[in-house]
């Protein structure tokens, strides 16, 4: 058998693939070694030409992601965010697999990865053909990936039925491969496209809350409510005193710019207090160091929870707005209440005096302040009932 080499013939690649010959096509990471993906007789050819263990299941390549449902079921919503903010592109999605995809494609599991390549000619090609491409790289198992059809050809000359030439690859990495079938999602192989920027992705797909307002304004009630429709909640206030115990870095920090408050590895509150109550500047500077490693973790626990299939959270915070973790969220709700009833929430719950806890709630913003920095405004001024509804029906709301 005589390999040919196609510049732009694509009817008569599609024809032989229907065919059932393989023909190496280009990617925008290696060459591909293509088959009908749904052809058995095609695909044992690829194992037999590569020399590929019949236990490593092949992957797919599609034309977008109007195929997902054609050869996948029980398809997540994170399928669709990565196929649109990736495809075509260097990922390979892992799902659960529909029955007509063949088994040996499979290896005898029960997922199938797709792959949407960034390559003109082999996107024409699939699209001619109108069947998906069993296609694992180009060369015989142990060997590198091939990036140039010539390389393709010092391989399989005669052992295949043809190669588009599509010119040289320019990653010459292969794909990464997310696997979605279940949770946690997980990246299965570190390729060409970064895995944070995976799940930086799924994080921007999520619905996220920024809850916002003084001390004593009824914060903790609308979170409750978040959390009961789903959302997770991330407390600021939490995660700092959390980080105080956890973050080397952190302290380091801190302690680089005031030297001594940090002793044995803990912060020593009173002494940085002291610093800090009393010269705005110093306050400032702190508040930078904080809320950088503050917000650094919110998005690393905003992305463990896409992993896990997250679909909304909530980030509750009195300096959401000036700490930059509001650009985090979709919308800012700001909690409000009258003064006098804040001070009496204080009084009741924390047990601190009177003169505290107005020297507390004077330190922070005015109602105005929030009504004129957030999305929207829940007012707690009225019965705990009456408050209760509203939050309610605002959680169902900012969620949709």
């Amino acid at each position: 058998m005589k390999t040919e080499i196609i510049k732009t013939e694509y009817d008569h690649a599609a024809d032989l693939i229907r065919a059932g010959k393989l023909v190496a096509v280009p990617t925008e990471t290696v060459y591909g070694l293509a088959g009908n993906g749904m052809d058995v007789d095609a695909v044992e050819q690829i194992y037999e030409v590569k020399g590929r263990p019949a236990v490593k299941p092949l992957s797919l390549m599609v034309p977008g992601a109007e195929a997902i449902e054609q050869v996948c079921v029980n398809v997540p919503k994170a399928a669709y965010t990565l196929a649109e903010r990736f495809w075509p592109g260097p990922l390979t999605i892992v799902l659960e697999s529909a029955e007509q995809v063949p088994e040996i494609v499979r290896a005898g599991g029960t997922t199938v990865g797709l792959r949407c390549p960034d390559h003109p000619a082999t996107l024409a090609l699939l699209r001619c053909a109108g069947v998906p491409f069993a296609a694992p790289s180009a060369n015989p198992s142990g060997e590198p990936s091939p990036k140039t059809a010539g390389q393709v050809l010092n391989y399989f000359d005669g052992k295949i039925a043809a190669v588009v030439d599509g010119g040289p690859c320019g990653i010459g990495t292969e794909s990464t491969i997310v696997d979605l079938s279940k949770t946690p999602y997980r990246i299965l192989r570190q390729g060409a496209l970064p895995e944070v920027e995976i799940w930086d992705a799924l994080v921007k797909q999520m619905r996220i809350v920024g809850v916002t307002g003084g001390s004593g304004c009824g914060k903790t009630t609308f979170l409750q409510a978040l959390e009961k429709h789903g959302a997770m909640v991330l407390d600021c206030d939490e995660v700092y005193h959390e980080l105080l115990k956890t973050s080397k870095t952190m302290l380091d920090a801190i302690d680089a710019r005031f030297p001594g408050v940090v002793e044995q590895g803990v912060l020593q509150i009173k002494n940085l207090g002291k610093i800090v109550f009393h010269d705005e500047q110093a306050l400032e500077d702190l508040n930078t160091i904080t809320h950088r490693y503050i917000t650094g973790e919110i998005q690393r626990r905003l992305r463990e929870h896409a992993k896990n299939g997250g679909k909304a959270a909530a980030i509750d915070a009195i300096a959401l707005i000036e700490s930059g973790a509001g650009e985090l969220c979709d919308t800012i709700i700001g909690v409000t209440a009258p003064r006098e009833a804040r001070i009496e929430r204080l009084l009741k719950r924390e047990g601190v005096t009177r003169a505290y806890a107005e020297s507390r709630i004077d330190a922070q913003k005015p109602n105005e302040w929030f009504a004129e920095h957030c999305d929207r405004i829940i007012e707690n001024n009225h019965t705990l009932e009456a408050f209760e509804q509203q939050c309610e029906k605002l959680s169902m709301e900012v969620l949709e």
